[in-house]
């Protein structure tokens, strides 16, 4: 049985996997756009090793922009940016939360940091 909101009724179903479930919850909820850029914190934070120095990342339109509060760690990444931006999507790519469609291409096309 599944519940049905358009009729508010319960309805006969296939069983289906409690992570598509989630999944599904995430998409009607309009809740991926704000999950996808926690995650994309998290993911940074990770891959680059510089959570503790990054003082905001925000994305838009394929461009990862990382506000970093030492000039001595920016400089450091900053050479290490093409890299990162790889590692980040392979990240995101693993990350059973994040929903993007890898078929139009990577999700961080490139990386600024301030």
């Amino acid at each position: 049985m599944a519940y049905d909101s358009k009729s508010n009724k319960m309805r006969k179903q296939e069983a289906v996997a409690m992570d598509e479930l989630v999944k599904q919850f995430i998409r009607e909820m309009r809740l991926d756009a704000g999950l996808n850029r926690e995650r994309m914190a998290e993911v940074w934070a990770e891959v680059s090793g510089a959570g503790m120095y990054t003082l905001d990342v925000s994305f838009d339109n394929g461009v990862l922009y990382c506000t970093i509060n030492s000039s001595v760690i920016r400089n450091h990444l900053y050479f290490q940016k093409d890299a990162l931006a790889e590692a980040v999507n392979e990240a995101l790519r693993k990350d059973e939360l994040f929903t993007w469609d890898w078929e139009k291409g990577p999700c961080v096309k490139s990386l600024v940091l301030r």
